[in-house]
């Protein structure tokens, strides 16, 4: 059924005078006309004409439009195709920018006033968290979702570490690794207890110094905090080992220490993926987790069975912990898939 100019106008939300200048210009010529001379738009035109204003929301000047549309791979599929994609963008967009309008509607609601110039860091903040989660993520991340009141908490936080370091304390205090546990909670907590959002979020503190200038969350902070959790551990282990292998525990448990929360994350989604601890990838994954565990326990056997003994009895040395039951039952079988290989 073809259609008079006035009609598709009408029905399209285009002007009569835009169809003439697509006509005038060879870009969009009926094909056909009534005997009375009318202009007949067929559903041919109608998919061009879908085509040709789908290109115009992309940005693409008019002038190039025919060009463009005289590609032979061009076609109806591909052009709806990125108009999906490009709308899906615009809902993600407008749905973050709803979140923190969430987040400032929830602070006034509770009459206080935000600060101006908090708000506009906080929202900067926001900005960058969109570029290293995704809008799913986002919503498992209450750092994000409930910063009205996680934000406020961890300024106090941090600022409590930087009284006590401005005071002289060491990471072997009681008051430093007090707030180390507290950290360590915070953390957990505010990433949903997600070792994958928590390594993501460390990603986005080493890559974004003004994150780190907002939260005053510094190198010399976030290395006192490592310390002090450090001690508060070996306190523990002390407690199961004699002199020699307290001492090569002592000098070996930060070394690599950063490498555990990703490689933590990397056994969470192999868990979530439902990948099995005998597949390569679960093999991979457990020689990476001995290797480290070696890093600090060392190769005698005994030593390592005493602080798996530590790790299975004390909750300072787990909680809060990233490692469900379900990841540390997946690890146990990886490791005894790798021990009978290799045996």
């Amino acid at each position: 059924m073809a259609l008079k100019i006035g009609e598709l106008a009408r029905r399209t939300g285009l002007t009569v005078r835009a169809l003439h200048h697509y006509d005038a210009i060879g870009l969009l010529t009926p094909s056909a006309r009534s005997d009375a001379g009318y202009r007949l738009y067929s559903e041919a035109d109608i998919a061009r004409l879908h085509q040709i204003q789908a290109l115009r929301s992309f940005g693409l000047p008019l002038a190039d439009v025919g060009t463009y549309l005289s590609r032979p791979d061009l076609s109806l599929q591909s052009v709806v195709a990125q108009q999906i994609d490009m709308l899906t963008r615009e809902i993600e967009q407008a749905g973050a920018l709803r979140n923190r309008l969430q987040r400032l509607h929830s602070v006034l609601a509770q009459g206080q006033e935000p600060n101006l110039a908090d708000w506009l860091t906080t929202l900067e903040s926001m900005s960058m968290y969109d570029k290293y989660f995704t809008p799913e993520e986002l919503q498992q991340l209450p750092l994000y979702t409930n910063a009205a009141v996680a934000v406020p908490e961890w300024k106090a936080l941090v600022a409590s570490v930087r009284a006590l370091m401005d005071r002289g304390a060491t990471p072997q205090d009681a008051e430093a690794q007090v707030l180390a546990r507290q950290w360590m909670a915070k953390s957990v907590h505010d990433t949903g207890g997600n070792p994958i959002l928590f390594a993501r979020l460390n990603t986005l503190h080493e890559h974004n110094p003004q994150i780190r200038e907002q939260s005053g969350v510094t190198p010399e902070i976030m290395q006192f905090i490592i310390d002090a959790s450090h001690e508060s551990k070996l306190a523990i282990y002390r407690r199961y080992l004699d002199d020699d292998e307290y001492a090569f525990v002592r000098a070996n448990i930060g070394k690599r220490a950063q490498e555990w929360p990703p490689l933590i994350a990397r056994v969470r989604a192999a868990v979530d993926e439902g990948q099995a601890p005998d597949s390569p990838q679960g093999q991979e994954l457990a020689r990476q987790w001995f290797d480290l565990f070696r890093s600090m326990a060392g190769d005698n056997p005994a030593t390592q069975a005493k602080i798996r003994e530590a790790l299975t009895k004390e909750p300072g040395l787990t909680d809060p912990g990233w490692i469900n039951e379900a990841m540390l039952g997946w690890i146990r079988s990886a490791m005894m898939a790798l021990q009978r290989r290799s045996a």
